[in-house]
């Protein structure tokens, strides 16, 4: 999934970005409200980490302009221990969750994941289709019990298809959704790793889960249709 941090402070927008991407994730960062802005405006993102306190445009106007965009991003702002009345407007603005500083980042990461599932009403981190078992906070998946030896960037792309199951997924939305900005893509990358997954899903047998519609994309679920 792809996270857009904004924050201002170099060290821990800098940390929260190393341990975001060791977490299976892409991350976009930027270091001002402008630049947060600009990233918002160009991108597709599952959620936006947002502290408030912002140069160049504070992250309060950056929500501000979101929600009155009709943006649907889910939005974790960042705040300081006395700034409640922050918080509440974040919140009546359209933020979803918030965490004040100092946090622990597992928390952060645990308050991410459960917005990733928000956004495509998953109650549980575990997924299912068929014998296809995908633990999105283990980072694990499984076919009829048996591990899915995946790279981190397989399974970031199982986790995307296993999310919109049974919808098509653009190799644009896929290139959006599991790279970074900065990341460079060739044009045939995509279907390289679908073509590694593919192998690695069918490998212990059973019927295909991972199928493609010539033009449009890929889709995951137990039947070509």
């Amino acid at each position: 999934m792809k996270i857009l941090i904004i924050e201002d402070y170099d060290p821990l927008r800098e940390s929260l970005c190393q341990g975001l991407v060791e977490n299976g994730f892409a991350v976009d960062a930027a270091g001002d409200g402008e630049e947060g802005y600009g990233f918002v405006v160009t991108g597709q993102y599952d959620v936006i980490v947002l502290d408030l306190r912002l140069p160049d445009m504070d992250g309060l106007e950056i929500l501000r302009r979101l929600r009155r965009k009709g943006n649907p991003v889910h939005v974790l702002i960042l705040t300081a221990k006395d700034t409640v009345q922050d918080r509440v407007t974040g919140l009546d603005l359209g933020a979803d969750d918030y965490l004040v500083k100092p946090f622990e980042f597992t928390e952060l990461l645990a308050r991410i994941r459960a917005l990733v599932r928000r956004k495509y009403e998953s109650k549980t981190p575990l997924a299912r289709i068929g014998n296809l078992e995908v633990d999105t906070v283990a980072r694990k998946a499984r076919r009829d019990g048996k591990d899915l030896h995946l790279t981190s960037r397989e399974f970031a792309i199982l986790e995307l298809l296993i999310l919109r199951a049974g919808r098509v997924v653009s190799r644009d939305e896929i290139r959006e959704n599991v790279y970074d900005f900065a990341a460079e893509t060739e044009s045939n990358v995509i279907d390289v790793y679908i073509g590694r997954l593919r192998k690695k899903l069918e490998k212990e047998g059973g019927s295909p889960l991972l199928h493609t519609k010539r033009g449009f994309g890929y889709i995951l679920g137990e039947r070509d249709g």
